[in-house]
């Protein structure tokens, strides 16, 4: 079988390998992987910023759908033909944030889903409904569920409140497509009126084109009265955090999803309890939350925003389409 595996700090140190195929050991699955999306932390885990693999020459990819083609001995959640998307946290199968059931993430410390068949426990994947393909199904583990969860808890958006998304990324386009779901209001920013656009037609109430608003948290409290908005999901991270706070509502809270620049203006202790919102760090989620919003995305009939799906031959390019930043929703690589 084909896998990738990188040796370097660059997109072009990804590179092909011929490899046994997997055995199966009690409990888990053997799965012919069909479709893999990309994430911004694939580049970081490559580059080595932030995140840093612990092993050496990784499978990277966290996020990946296919089909179970051999059962080991003790297996009874799936069969041989069954559909299935994988958890972004394999070990975390529900309950609160404990740093153990972190471990084992895909593309860091095990190997990842950029392979050709791949061995997992039965813990470790959900079922993929018929309305979604392969490549929509790869799409969810971490954007999805990240989406979801920065909606869902601990205290659900409601229908009416108003909900912020930052830019056009996968992260922020489920978040609208979600909050939508719920009867929630979007004020969505991006950077085209092209993109805008494209953002209203998945729903978005208010788009501010945050190159022509550079203080866009104006519009932001202008478009709300002046009250705020109840829930930011903040992708971006340092450079605009200081005005997620100054959009919130004074009970608002600010949902920090993850990181896309280490610059920023500085934010002091004040800033943070003068906004009167609250600040919450999400890690993803876990495997019921995957399985919630899995079953919401099809419910809902929710399409996953792809914007290019490359070929298995085509990783680097994937990822280099990725790091330029202007794609719209999800990069996909099709492994068969």
């Amino acid at each position: 079988m084909k896998s990738y595996r990188v040796n370097g700090n660059t997109p072009e140190s990804l590179n092909i390998c011929e490899e046994q195929m997997p055995t199966l050991q009690r409990g888990e699955v053997l799965i012919e992987v069909h479709a893999v999306s990309l994430n911004y932390r694939d580049l970081v885990l490559i580059e080595g910023r932030r995140l840093k693999p612990t092993l050496t020459m990784p499978i990277p990819g966290s996020d990946g759908a296919g089909r179970v083609i051999e059962v080991g001995e003790g297996v009874s959640d799936f069969e041989i033909g069954d559909r299935v998307v994988g958890a972004f946290h394999p070990r975390w199968f529900g309950g609160g944030k404990i740093k153990e059931r972190f471990s084992g993430v895909y593309g860091r410390s095990h190997d990842g889903w950029f392979t050709e068949y791949k061995v997992v426990s039965q813990e470790a994947i959900v079922a993929l409904p018929d309305e979604l393909t392969y490549e929509e199904g790869a799409t969810l583990p971490c954007a999805a569920v990240t989406a979801w969860v920065a909606l869902t808890g601990p205290q659900p958006i409601k229908a009416g409140e108003t909900v912020l998304t930052l830019g056009t990324g996968g992260v922020s386009l489920f978040a609208l497509q979600y909050a939508k779901a719920m009867g929630a209001r979007v004020i969505a920013t991006t950077s085209s009126a092209e993109k805008a656009e494209r953002l209203k037609t998945l729903g978005a109430d208010e788009v501010i084109n945050y190159r022509e608003t550079p203080q866009w948290h104006e519009q932001v409290l202008h478009l709300t009265q002046d009250e705020g908005v109840q829930r930011v999901v903040e992708v971006v991270g340092p450079a605009t955090i200081g005005q997620s706070l100054k959009a919130a509502a004074y009970d608002g809270e600010v949902v920090l999803v993850g990181f896309l620049g280490e610059n920023g203006p500085p934010l002091t202790y004040f800033d943070i309890m003068g906004s009167g919102a609250s600040l919450r760090s999400t890690s993803v989620g876990d495997r019921v939350a995957l399985r919630d919003c899995v079953r919401a995305t099809a419910q809902n009939t929710i399409k996953p925003v792809i914007d290019q799906v490359f070929a298995f031959d085509q990783a680097r390019e994937a990822l280099a389409h990725l790091k330029a930043g202007r794609h719209f929703g999800k990069v996909v690589v099709r492994v068969r």
